[in-house]
């Protein structure tokens, strides 16, 4: 087994919200990959003390755990418990009803002798590939099924779309919404590798169109988590001298991961 992972923060003025881990035990075939992209709030009020990265560290220290630690529990059920047992640390200090109490995207894998299973909530990205060298995305698309100008303005998106039925979701508060991720199982036989990428990451594929998702996870292979990294950067310094950078931040933090079986 090959397990490599990079991050970045998207500006050295800022603390890096993503979060990655992966835990393999010291015998057997098992392992775990956990991924999170911290949301970064627009404003300072978002009715909690505690920082973004705060939040991240006690979410994905808890999923690395409950993941590696209870295979009887399913991964819905892991990030439920996680959520709550994060919630409840500091629910005396925060207002966690807040729409922008920190909250997170999240990408769960586990695997074992049988079988690889997965969870994606919002708009990280998990990769399986095949022993053919097929790739399937597994993506959360509800944030790309939104209409046209919906996410233009935070304060609309927060208030109608966050969290919310016909919206997208996040890991925040409520343990609810583990309900709503994208899960599944595939034969451990039929899977070659696995990457998990933050959206600072997956740009190279979703922003810049350098490549579909097959060819991002041959470039993971090739140059490792932090290459792909830089190629991102590259990308977006030429988009912003060109004068006319797209939608979004020029930089994002980005972290990747790459685990082949």
């Amino acid at each position: 087994m090959r397990i490599e992972l990079a991050t970045g923060p998207g500006s050295p003025q800022r603390p890096n919200e993503d979060w990655a881990s992966t835990a393999a035990p010291a015998v057997g075939q098992g392992g775990v990959l956990v991924l999170l992209d911290g949301v970064t709030p627009p404003r300072e009020d978002d009715g909690c003390v505690h920082s973004v990265p705060w939040f991240t560290a006690r979410l994905g220290g808890s999923l690395v755990e409950l993941s590696a630690s209870r295979r009887d529990l399913t991964l819905t059920e892991i990030l439920a418990e996680s959520i709550r047992r994060t919630a409840d640390t500091h629910r005396s200090t925060c207002d966690l009803s807040h729409v922008r109490t920190p909250q997170a995207t999240v990408v769960l894998a586990r695997w074992g002798e049988q079988v690889v299973e997965h969870l994606v909530l919002s708009d990280s990205v998990l990769l399986l590939e095949d022993l053919a060298g097929a790739v399937l995305p597994v993506i959360d698309d509800r944030l790309d099924r939104l209409p046209p100008g919906f996410l233009a303005s935070e304060a609309v998106a927060d208030t109608r779309a966050r969290n919310k039925e016909g919206g997208f979701f996040t890991a925040a508060a409520d343990p609810g919404v583990a309900s709503r991720a994208v899960t599944g199982s595939t034969s451990r036989a039929d899977v070659r590798a696995l990457a998990a990428l933050t959206d600072g990451a997956s740009r190279w594929t979703e922003r810049f169109r350098e490549g579909d998702w097959a060819a991002a996870l041959g470039l993971l292979r090739k140059v490792g988590p932090q290459g792909l990294i830089d190629r991102v950067r590259e990308l977006e310094r030429a988009d912003a001298d060109r004068g006319y950078p797209r939608r979004g931040k020029t930089h994002d933090d980005a972290t990747a991961v790459l685990v082949e079986l």
